[in-house]
């Protein structure tokens, strides 16, 4: 019967163990831990490219901005962009994730890792 009990110990704290470990069972992120978000910055997608004149704002639980992806180089190509995030409150702030960008022109569009939390008048960007 003592066996029982201490097999029975075992396996609860090896459960115990398997919960901590799984996905989302992780401690939270510290979003306002984050660097502040500067409206100049390399681009996530690499490259090379330069994002200039990153300004977000929130509205209708969406964080919305234009910006400018610029080629490296002296005359480098200039792309003119809107992203567009989903808003959710987070952490007495504002988590905008879920980016999804388009050229002004309709020529092209894809997504961002990039993550942006708003909280105290100030916008910071996932590291």
């Amino acid at each position: 019967m003592k066996q029982l009990m201490i097999l029975g110990a075992i396996l609860g704290a090896a459960a115990a163990l398997g919960a901590l470990a799984a996905p989302g069972a992780s401690a939270q992120e510290n979003y306002a831990a984050w660097a502040p978000l500067k409206s100049t910055f390399e681009s996530t997608g690499g490259g090379g490219i330069t994002i200039k004149g990153y300004d977000p704002v929130i509205a209708n639980a969406k964080c919305v901005t234009s910006f400018m992806a610029v080629e490296p180089g002296a005359n480098g190509k200039v792309y003119f962009n809107i992203v567009e995030f989903d808003a959710v409150p987070e952490q007495g702030g504002t988590l905008c994730s879920g980016g999804k960008w388009r050229a002004a022109d309709g020529s092209m569009s894809g997504t961002t890792p990039l993550r942006l939390f708003f909280k105290d008048g100030t916008f910071r960007r996932s590291p």
